[in-house]
């Protein structure tokens, strides 16, 4: 394969990373935009999103296509309890809290899926088929068009629902002014426990479409969750179109170095790549502060 090909590979290899960072990503901006708070369970949604569909895919006689909507309604439910069950109790305590909240939660996610699933790394059958599609020398898997365009999908709903619908408007009232919102009669608390389903569902489709793809175990959500929240960072942590950007970004860069440099430092390109965005522009690439939400 000459340099030409290599490079188009590692392109299409990152677009693919790239677009699972920019839907956790995207999970976190609609979690931050409702209530200030980095939720760090956002990786466990993904890994459960992944876990259920493995699990539900065991069954016979279940399509794909139910078999993703069940996971993703589980995965969904799990992120409205957690909201119910560990945020809103305490919801007047400090964002560090709440953080470390959301960090206690990730662990026990995490426990609980090690004691239904085990410790070993479970697979996915692909969706359509493994031959790759070849392309100017590079090749391209149908699960990888997959990714993209379930991706793609998730994007344009969440901006449909944002821009067309009034609970979404009534979410974006409430990522700019909670008082004003309570003002006009927006049920907060009611958008809060939304956009804790919405971001679960959004995690638990990434997991499932990365499932064939990639090894699953009961930890597979921690890096995905900080790889996640490096691209949302470096977009613009409270910006949808940031976060989409930083995803992009975030894989190709990555997947850039790791195949030209070295694959040693895959991890360490996205932390990396982090620090020095932090240093540069905190803001993030689309970040315009509490004006550039949603």
């Amino acid at each position: 394969m000459d340099l030409g090909s290599q490079i188009l590979q590692y392109f299409i290899s990152g677009i693919t990373n790239g677009a699972i960072y920019a839907v956790i990503a995207l999970g976190f901006t609609v979690i931050y935009n409702a209530t200030e708070v980095i939720n760090f369970a956002q990786g466990e949604f993904v890994m459960l999103g992944a876990m259920v569909m493995i699990t539900l895919s065991g069954v016979n006689g279940l399509p794909v296509w139910l078999c993703f909507i069940l996971a993703v309604s589980v995965v969904t439910l799990v992120g409205m309890v957690l909201e119910r069950l560990a945020i809103r109790p305490v919801k007047s305590a400090s964002a560090i809290s709440l953080i470390i909240i959301t960090v206690g939660a990730s662990i026990f996610l995490r426990g609980v899926a090690m004691m239904l699933w085990g410790k070993d790394s479970l697979g996915l059958q692909p969706f359509t088929g493994e031959r790759p599609i070849r392309i100017a020398g590079a090749a391209l898997t149908p699960q990888s068009l997959w990714v993209l365009g379930i991706t793609v999908l998730v994007m344009v709903a969440l901006q449909f629902f944002y821009k067309k619908t009034i609970t979404g408007k009534a979410m974006r009232a409430c990522s700019f002014s909670k008082r004003g919102a309570c003002l006009v009669g927006i049920g907060v608390n009611r958008m809060v426990l939304l956009s804790f389903g919405l971001s679960a569902a959004m995690g638990a489709a990434g997991g499932i479409v990365i499932a064939p793809i990639t090894m699953c175990g009961y930890d597979m959500g921690t890096m995905l969750g900080l790889k996640g929240f490096c691209a949302a960072v470096l977009g613009g942590l409270g910006s949808s179109p940031g976060s989409i950007a930083g995803g992009f970004l975030l894989g190709i860069l990555e997947a850039m170095g790791a195949g030209l440099i070295s694959s040693g430092f895959k991890d360490a390109i996205a932390f990396a790549i982090l620090l020095i965005m932090l240093f540069i522009r905190p803001s993030g690439l689309l970040g315009q502060g509490e004006t550039g939400r949603v």
